[in-house]
């Protein structure tokens, strides 16, 4: 139990270990870091990767909240459940990301370093987010602000995550990860919780007010060094669309552009990402 959510995680590595926590994104689920945790967990890490709020086997969120600051809020609440210190580092791909800049944003005492992936800082795409290329590759979210959405989606057993995936990451046979999704939000309510996320993103009026400090962190500059990956060939965020993420992280941070990946980069290049990670988790 955490920020008061049922949470069920995938874990690797020694229990005493310095904590290495992985937050999945959407359309996806905690197996997204198959390749990640034994990585983690043969470099000494307690490795963690929670099934985010909604995303069965984890509980729908008896609050109902799913803005970033509740996400956030879950990262630093996991930290203190799972005995986490301050050599603690924190992983977070696409919603993960999000939830990550928050959480050390707001608690940077907790998380000594940090990998994000697929979505930079909020700051860094201010302006490029409404180019047209961009608007286009993110009608999705625009969409699901519709009850139409929760009627679409379970069309033909979820063939729009298929859709999703084969669009963001072009060329990559997902099918595995894809039936893992399904598992995980291919109900009704579990789906309506993930794009629920979409809906907090939009609409102020889902926001708790006691989650305001972490609200404002998410936007806020990350005060601890990050590694910022993302594929060149990303069909859900492009590559032109990121701006300077650097400009928005802590001094000692890093920037790489995986060629041949698109947006689930850590699966589609397994081998090639984590030493990235593992080589900037090592650094001091």
């Amino acid at each position: 139990m955490a920020n008061g959510v049922e949470f069920t995680y995938l874990e690797d590595g020694p229990g005493d270990g310095p904590l290495a926590l992985c937050l999945h994104g959407f359309p996806d689920s905690a197996h997204t870091w198959r390749y990640l945790l034994p990585e983690l967990a043969a470099a000494g890490y307690h490795a963690v990767a929670p099934f985010l709020r909604g995303y069965a086997p984890t509980a729908i969120p008896a609050d109902g909240n799913f803005q970033v600051g509740a996400l956030s809020r879950d990262a630093n609440a996991l930290h203190e459940t799972l005995g986490g210190t301050a050599e603690a580092v924190i992983v977070g791909h696409d919603w993960g990301a999000l939830a990550t800049y928050g959480a050390v944003a707001h608690q940077p005492e907790r998380w000594r370093r940090v990998v994000t992936a697929a979505v930079p800082p909020t700051g860094a795409v201010a302006g490029s987010f409404f180019a047209y290329d961009q608007l286009r590759r993110s009608w999705y979210t625009f969409f699901f602000q519709s009850a139409l959405a929760d009627m679409a989606l379970p069309i033909d057993d979820y063939v729009f995550i298929d859709r999703l995936w084969s669009d963001w990451s072009p060329g990559f046979d997902a099918s595995w990860f894809v039936a893992r999704v399904k598992e995980s939000i291919g109900t009704p309510e579990h789906m309506t919780a993930a794009i629920s996320y979409y809906r907090a993103l939009y609409n102020g009026d889902l926001h708790d007010p006691d989650l305001a400090a972490e609200q404002a962190a998410s936007a806020s500059v990350t005060p601890r060094p990050t590694l910022y990956l993302h594929g060149r060939d990303d069909g859900c965020f492009g590559v032109e669309s990121i701006g300077d993420p650097l400009a928005f992280l802590a001094e000692g941070s890093e920037l790489a552009v995986i060629d041949g990946a698109g947006h689930f980069l850590h699966v589609e290049q397994p081998e090639g990402v984590n030493r990235r990670i593992l080589g900037f988790l090592a650094g001091r």
